[in-house]
């Protein structure tokens, strides 16, 4: 599939009572926004529920985007974990599941270095074949990817894009800035996916 480009609106996760995935409602759901236009679906966001949905849930969330969507646009399936060897075992089931690229988002109960937080976005890049989106929103997590950390992550094959959900342009800049400046030595850097 070629690049990610345009519109990928994060999708709610349906719920019953019960706590049962709504998949009949999702499914309508991401009908919709195909036939409304948007370019893919991000099924477990930050507007997803997905810190409060258990692995079952979850996988019933990209499974049924994924039947939704149908082929007609990518799926980038959110995966977020405090601990990277979860995060990783996420990755690998939507990637089976059909998913088109990772959306990764670092949970962090305690503040983290920078090297903690490269590794743990290297190593959902190093367990998948298809493309990653690091995402980073500093107003909600304890840890925020650093220039540095963005400018080496760029490095990876499959980690081709960001989503930066900081609200500072002059940020962004210096995202793409950086990334292209590394891009000399890389064959790609990483598109940004803008605040929403």
């Amino acid at each position: 599939m070629a690049g990610f480009h345009g519109v990928f609106p994060y999708l709610v996760s349906p719920t019953d009572p019960d706590g049962r995935i709504r998949t009949e409602v999702l499914g309508r759901l991401c009908d919709d926004l195909i036939k409304s236009g948007v370019h893919g679906l991000t099924p477990l966001g930050s507007t997803g529920e997905f810190a409060y949905l258990d692995r079952e849930q979850r996988l019933a969330v990209v499974r049924a985007t994924i039947e939704a969507a149908n082929g007609r646009v990518p799926v980038v399936a959110g995966v977020a974990s405090t601990s990277t060897a979860d995060a990783v075992t996420q990755a690998k089931a939507y990637q089976q599941l059909g998913a088109n690229g990772i959306l990764a988002i670092l949970e962090a109960y305690f503040p983290l270095k920078d090297a903690q937080i490269e590794s743990y976005f290297r190593a959902i890049a190093d367990a998948v074949d298809i493309p990653v989106v690091i995402y980073t929103n500093p107003q909600f997590q304890r840890s925020d990817l650093t220039l540095d950390v963005v400018a080496r992550l760029a490095e990876h094959p499959r980690i081709k894009y960001i989503k930066d959900a900081s609200t500072n342009t002059g940020r962004l800049l210096s995202i793409m800035n950086r990334a292209a400046a590394t891009s000399s030595a890389c064959s790609q850097h990483p598109r940004i996916f803008p605040p929403r």
